[in-house]
């Protein structure tokens, strides 16, 4: 379990799991969101409920894990435009750790 900051003054924060980043991982739902410009504001995390909205309808079999992953981390009360990009650089750490730990093996 990882804890990120959702604002600027460390008042709020969220509890990200292993499988929500795994999710993440499966769909690649941070792939090509972020504009040229690099900055994360509201209408990427705008953008990202939308892609998610797409894959559930979309979907022809069970979502359980997209549905989590929402419920738990993108539609939750904290989540703002400095959560998500909390969000994404613990992703990034995430995934190369897990790198490192394959090439190890």
């Amino acid at each position: 379990m990882y804890t990120i900051q959702t604002n600027a003054s460390g008042t709020r924060s969220m509890e990200i799991s292993e499988e929500n980043l795994q999710t993440i991982q499966n769909f690649a739902l941070f792939q090509h969101l972020i504009d040229s410009n690099g900055i994360v504001d509201e209408s990427v995390l705008d953008k990202l409920k939308l892609n998610i909205r797409s894959l559930i309808a979309s979907a022809e079999g069970n979502c359980k894990e997209l549905l989590d992953l929402c419920i738990d981390v993108i539609y939750h009360n904290n989540m703002k435009a400095f959560g998500l990009h909390q969000l994404i650089l613990l992703y990034i750490r995430w995934e190369k750790e897990n790198q490192e730990v394959k090439e190890e093996e």
